[in-house]
C-alpha cells in the first residue's frame, strides 16, 4: 500500500487445597508452587469467596497460577508476573473481615499485591486446581489444623560419612520419584510425594554442610550445603533412594532433550518415568526454579542446556530447570515431558543445525519475513520459465536424495523451489514440496518459513482450515507478514473486527507484497471496514485497490466492494447497476455474489416476485460453495421459501449447508433459520393446515431438529394428538414410542408412556400398553398421574382376560375413571348388580338435564345399567332408573332399545329368552365411547398436564 502518511492512518485506525498450614517446613521457611494442571483463559483471573470463618482470594490463570505468596507478620505480598495491574476493586471498595487494606505497586517484570491485615487475623496460603490461593481468616477465628501434615509419612534418612564423601539412603514405604541435581553451592533432592523425614540419622554429613528439608501438599524437598568441588550421584532401587555427594564422579545418562517434531515451538524431555513438576523458589538466592521427579532407576541430564527462557541444569537424577518467566508449563506425562510456553519458546531456528548451502544469485531469495510474497520470485530472465524451474526442481531433487542420508543436509535448494512456486502462483506443487520437506524433517514445521509459505499457498487455494493451523504455529506468532493472511482469512470466516485488526498490524508489509496480493488484501480489508461501519477507511482502501497493477478479474473483486459501499450509503441504482456489470462475468466468485445482492434489491423494491427470485437462487447456490456467500444464498431462499409457505423447500434449502460451514460464523445463524422454522412449524401451528399424514411425512424428514427437552417433547405429542385424531394410531405410537425410549426420564417419560398406552388400548393392543407401563415404572409421581396410570393398567389387564389381576391393581381408587373400569371388569364377570350399579353412578344427574340428549357414551351406559339391574333381578333399581331416565327415549340414538332395557325382563311381550336379552345389552358397546372421550382429551389438550381420561 501507499506510504504516504494518509493512507497509513487509515490502515493503522482498525486496530483445591482448603486447610492452613498445607505446606510446612522445619527448619527452613520456602515456599512452593505447582504448575496448574489446567489453562484457564484469562491470563489472570482474581476470584473471592467467603464462608463464616475465612474468606478466599484465588489468583488463577496462566500467569495467576505462578503467583508466588510471601507472609511477614501482618503483611501478605502477592507477586504476579504481569506489568498490567490486576483488578482488586472488589477488595477495596469491600474488603473481606480480617483485611485491613490493599495496594499495588509496579516491580520489575511484575506486579505486587501488598495486603494488610487486621490486628489478630491470619492467613494461609497454598495451590490447587490451577491457581494460587490464600485463606484471610477474620480475627479471632484460627486455620484448622493441616490434614497433609497428619497424613504424612515418615521417611528415616540415614548418612554415611567418610573424609570425601558422603552417602544419604532414603527408606520410603512405597516406590517415588526423585529429582537430584546442584545449583550453585547446594544440592537439592526432591521426592514427589509428602513426608516427614527423620534426620536423627543425618546429623554427620561429612564434607557437605547444613542440610534443611521442606514438604509440601505433595512432594518433600531437601536443600544440602555443598562445595562445588563435591561430585554428585543418585541411584534408586525399589523403595530406597541413595544419593552420593564427592567421591569418584558417574556421568549419568538416560535423559534426551530435543525439539517437538510437531513443529511447535517446544522442547521434549525423553526421560522414563517421569513423575511430576515441582516447582520451589530458593530461599536463600529468592529466585524460582523446577524440579521434574522421576522413578528409579536413576537417570539424569549430563549437558546444561540454556535457551532465552529457561536452563536445563545439570542433573544425577530427574532434571532441575531454571526460568525467569512466570508462563512456562512443565507437563510429565509418561517418558516423556513436554516443556513449553503458552506463547511457545524462544528458539533457534530449525534450519540453524543444517549444513549451510551456496546457491546461484539468481535463485529466489529469502524474504524479509516469513509469510510475505515477493514479486521477483517469480522472476525467469531470458531462460524461460521451462528452464528456470527444470534447474530448481533438479537442485531441489539432488538436496532432496541428499538429506535421505544425512539428517544435518542443506534445505535452501528446497525452499527456492517452493519461493519460485509460490510466487508463479504454483500453489499445489508449493505444497508439494513443503509438505516433503516436512515428511523428511518433522522439526522443519517449526521453521517459520515453512509455515509461512505454505499458509500463503493453502489460504491461495482456499484450503483455509489448513492455513489457520500453520498461521497459529509460535514461529509466526507477532509477524505482520502472517498477520496479512490472518486478517484475509478472518474476511472468508466473516469475522470483521478480528480481520481488521490483523490488517491493522500487518499495515508495514503490505506494500511489500506483489500488487496482485496488495488489491485481494485491501479489498478483504475495505469489506470488513464495511461490515464494521467505518465507510471513510473503506473509501480509502477501495482506491488504493484500483490504483494496483491488477487484472480485470481482480479489478472485478474490487468494484464488487465498491457496490456494497454505494448500497451501504443508500445509493442503491448506482450499486444496482456495478452488481449486474460484475454478474454477468464468467468468474463464479464475483458474479454470485453480486447476482444475489442484485436480486435482494430487486425483492426489496418489488421488481421481481418472490418465486422468481428462488429460481434465481437456487442457481446460484449449485454455482458457488464452501464460504459465506453459500450461506447467505442459502438463508435468502429459506427466507423466501417460508414467505410463501413452502415449508419442505425451506427446510431442504437450510439444511443443505449440512456441516459443511459449519465453523463459518454465518453457521450460527443459519442453524437458528432452522429452528425457527421447524418450531414454527409444529410447536406454533404452522403445520395444522397441513393433511396429518403430510405432517407426518415433513416431521420424519426433519425430525434431527427437533430440540431437546420440553418443546421437542410438546412438539411430537402435538403431533401424535392429531394422528390419533384420524386414526392414524400406528404412526402415532410410534412417535410416542420413540420420545419415551430415547428423550424422556422420570416423570416425563411415565407420562408420555401413559398417552403410549392409551393409544396401544384405542388399537386394541393391551399387552403393548402394558409393557409401555411397566417399563415406564417409578416412584414419586404425581397423584393424577400414578391413578391414570393404574387405570390403564387395569384397563390392559382387562383386555387380556385377567379379571382379578385388573381389579387388584385398582384397589380402592375410588375416582370416576377408576369406577368405570371396574364396571367394565365387573360387566366382564357378569357380576350385573355390582356393574349396573356403577354404571349408574357414572352417569351421576345426568338425567336432571332432560332438555339435553344422550351422548353415544352416556346412552350406552345407561343401556347397560338397565340390563344389568333386569340380569340381576333388582326391579327396584331398575324401577328408579325407568323413572329417571324414560324422557330421554324419544330423543335416543336407538329408542326402541332404551324402551325395552328400561322396560326390563318382565316387560318384554315374547318369550326372549335371558341370553337373546343380554346379547342385546352387549351391542351397547361402552368402548367406542371410551375412545371418543379419549380423542376429545386428546384434541383439547394444550400442552400443560394431562388430564386423567375419561373411561367409559
Amino acid at each position: 500500500m501507499s506510504r504516504t502518511k494518509a493512507t497509513k492512518g487509515v490502515l493503522r485506525s482498525t486496530v483445591a487445597l482448603a486447610a492452613a498450614g498445607s505446606v510446612a517446613f522445619a527448619p527452613l521457611l520456602t515456599l512452593a508452587q505447582e504448575a496448574p494442571a489446567s489453562a484457564v483463559t484469562e491470563p489472570l483471573a482474581i476470584r473471592i469467596g467467603t464462608t463464616d470463618t475465612y474468606t478466599r482470594i484465588e489468583f488463577a490463570g496462566v500467569v495467576g497460577a505462578r503467583s508466588r505468596v510471601a507472609i511477614d507478620g501482618r503483611t501478605v505480598v502477592v507477586r504476579v508476573g504481569t506489568t498490567a495491574a490486576p483488578d482488586v476493586s472488589r477488595l477495596k471498595v469491600d474488603p473481606p473481615p480480617g483485611l485491613e487494606a490493599i495496594e499495588t505497586r509496579a516491580v520489575a517484570n511484575g506486579t505486587e499485591l501488598v495486603l494488610t491485615l487486621a490486628e489478630g487475623a491470619s492467613v494461609t496460603r497454598g495451590q490447587a486446581d490451577g491457581a494460587v490461593w490464600i485463606n484471610l481468616y477474620r480475627p479471632g477465628e484460627a486455620p484448622p489444623p493441616s490434614a497433609a501434615t497428619a497424613s504424612a509419612a515418615t521417611v528415616a534418612v540415614r548418612a554415611a560419612p567418610s573424609a570425601d564423601s558422603v552417602t544419604l539412603t532414603f527408606n520410603w514405604d512405597r516406590p517415588v520419584g526423585a529429582a537430584v541435581f546442584r545449583r550453585g553451592e547446594a544440592v537439592w533432592i526432591v521426592f514427589d510425594q509428602a513426608a516427614t523425614l527423620d534426620m536423627q540419622g543425618a546429623d554427620d554429613l561429612g564434607p557437605a554442610g547444613e542440610a534443611r528439608w521442606a514438604r509440601g501438599p505433595d512432594y518433600t524437598s531437601l536443600r544440602i550445603d555443598a562445595p562445588r568441588n563435591l561430585q554428585v550421584a543418585a541411584s534408586g532401587q525399589g523403595n530406597v533412594w541413595t544419593v552420593t555427594l564427592g567421591g569418584r564422579a558417574v556421568p549419568p545418562g538416560g535423559v534426551r532433550v530435543g525439539r517437538d517434531e510437531e513443529g511447535r515451538a517446544s522442547l521434549v524431555v525423553t526421560m522414563a518415568g517421569a513423575t511430576k513438576a515441582v516447582w520451589l523458589t530458593d530461599p536463600l538466592v529468592g529466585d524460582r526454579f523446577a524440579a521434574v521427579t522421576a522413578l528409579a532407576p536413576g537417570k539424569g541430564f549430563a549437558g546444561r542446556r540454556q535457551t532465552v527462557d529457561l536452563t536445563l541444569l545439570p542433573s544425577a537424577q530427574g532434571l532441575g530447570i531454571e526460568t525467569a518467566t512466570d508462563d512456562l508449563t512443565i507437563q510429565p506425562a509418561g517418558d516423556r515431558v513436554l516443556v513449553s510456553r503458552p506463547g511457545g519458546l524462544t528458539l533457534s531456528p530449525p534450519s540453524a543445525a543444517l549444513v549451510a548451502a551456496d546457491l546461484a544469485e539468481d535463485t529466489p531469495q529469502k524474504a524479509t519475513h516469513p509469510a510475505l510474497i515477493l514479486g521477483e520470485w517469480a522472476a525467469t530472465g531470458d531462460k524461460g520459465f521451462v528452464a528456470t524451474h527444470r534447474r530448481l526442481q533438479e537442485a531441489a531433487t539432488d538436496e532432496a536424495q541428499v538429506a535421505g542420508d544425512n539428517p544435518r543436509a542443506p534445505v535452501e535448494a528446497r525452499l527456492a523451489l517452493a519461493r519460485f512456486l509460490v510466487g508463479s502462483g504454483l500453489h499445489y506443487e508449493a505444497i508439494g514440496v513443503l509438505n516433503s520437506i516436512v515428511a523428511a524433517a518433522p522439526g522443519m514445521l517449526g521453521e517459520a518459513e515453512v509455515r509461512g509459505l505454505r499458509a500463503a499457498a493453502r489460504v491461495a487455494i482456499g484450503r483455509y482450515d489448513e492455513a489457520a493451523v500453520d498461521l497459529a504455529g509460535a514461529a509466526l506468532s507477532g509477524d505482520p507478514s502472517a498477520q496479512a493472511w490472518q486478517g484475509y482469512l478472518g474476511t472468508q470466516r466473516g469475522d470483521w473486527t478480528a480481520a481488521r485488526e490483523s490488517f491493522a498490524r500487518a499495515s508495514m508489509v503490505i506494500d511489500d507484497f506483489p500488487p496482485v496480493w496488495r488489491a485481494r488484501f485491501g479489498a478483504a480489508h475495505a469489506e470488513a471496514a464495511l461490515k464494521t461501519g467505518d465507510t471513510e477507511a473503506a473509501k480509502a482502501l477501495i482506491s488504493y485497490c484500483l490504483s494496483q497493477d491488477i487484472s480485470a478479474g481482480e479489478q472485478l473483486a474490487v468494484r464488487l466492494v465498491q457496490a456494497r459501499l454505494f448500497e451501504l450509503e443508500g445509493q442503491t441504482d448506482r450499486a444496482r447497476a456495478v452488481y449486474q456489470a460484475v454478474g454477468r462475468a464468467p468468474l463464479d466468485q464475483v458474479a454470485v455474489p453480486a447476482r444475489l445482492a442484485a436480486v435482494k434489491i430487486d425483492l426489496a423494491r418489488g421488481a421481481v416476485t418472490p418465486i422468481e427470485a428462488a429460481r434465481v437462487l437456487e442457481g446460484l447456490r449449485w454455482r458457488w460453495r464452501g464460504d459465506i456467500t453459500e450461506l447467505e444464498v442459502i438463508r435468502t431462499l429459506g427466507e423466501l421459501y417460508m414467505s410463501q409457505g413452502m415449508y419442505r423447500e425451506a427446510l431442504t434449502a437450510l439444511r443443505s449447508a449440512g456441516t459443511r460451514l459449519s465453523r463459518l460464523p454465518g453457521a450460527e445463524a443459519l442453524q437458528a433459520d432452522l429452528a425457527r422454522v421447524f418450531r414454527a412449524l409444529f410447536l406454533e401451528g404452522g403445520a395444522d393446515g397441513m393433511p396429518p399424514i403430510q405432517a407426518l411425512g415433513l416431521f420424519y424428514d426433519f425430525r434431527e431438529l427437533t430440540p431437546i427437552g420440553a418443546d421437542g417433547d410438546e412438539m411430537v405429542r402435538r403431533l401424535a394428538r392429531r394422528l390419533i385424531d384420524v386414526d392414524l394410531l400406528d404412526q402415532a405410537a410410534e412417535l410416542l414410542k420413540h420420545q419415551v425410549e430415547n428423550r424422556l426420564e422420570g416423570v416425563a417419560q411415565a407420562q408420555v408412556a401413559a398417552d403410549l398406552a392409551v393409544v396401544y388400548l384405542m388399537d386394541r393392543q393391551p399387552e403393548a400398553a402394558l409393557q409401555a407401563l411397566w417399563a415406564t415404572r417409578t416412584t414419586l409421581l404425581p397423584t393424577a398421574l400414578a391413578s391414570e396410570r393404574r387405570v390403564l393398567e387395569a384397563r390392559a389387564l382387562l383386555g387380556l382376560g385377567r379379571f382379578d389381576h385388573a381389579l387388584e391393581v385398582l384397589g380402592g381408587d375410588t375416582s370416576p375413571e377408576a369406577r368405570a373400569a371396574r364396571a367394565e371388569v365387573f360387566w366382564k364377570q357378569e357380576k350385573w348388580g355390582e356393574a349396573a350399579a356403577l354404571y349408574e353412578q357414572g352417569l351421576g344427574d345426568r338425567h336432571e338435564d332432560t332438555a339435553t340428549p344422550l351422548t353415544r357414551d352416556e346412552e350406552n351406559r345407561l343401556l347397560r345399567a338397565a340390563v344389568g339391574y333386569s340380569l340381576a333381578e333388582d326391579d327396584t333399581a331398575l324401577l328408579r332408573l325407568s323413572r329417571n331416565w324414560t324422557p330421554f327415549i324419544e330423543k335416543a340414538r336407538a329408542p326402541n332399545a332404551l324402551r325395552i332395557a328400561l322396560a326390563g325382563l318382565n316387560g318384554l311381550e315374547d318369550a326372549t329368552s335371558v341370553r337373546e336379552f343380554a346379547a342385546m345389552a352387549a351391542r351397547a358397546d361402552t368402548f367406542t365411547g371410551w375412545v371418543e372421550s379419549v380423542k376429545g382429551r386428546f384434541r383439547n389438550e394444550d400442552g400443560g398436564e394431562v388430564a386423567p381420561a375419561a373411561a367409559g
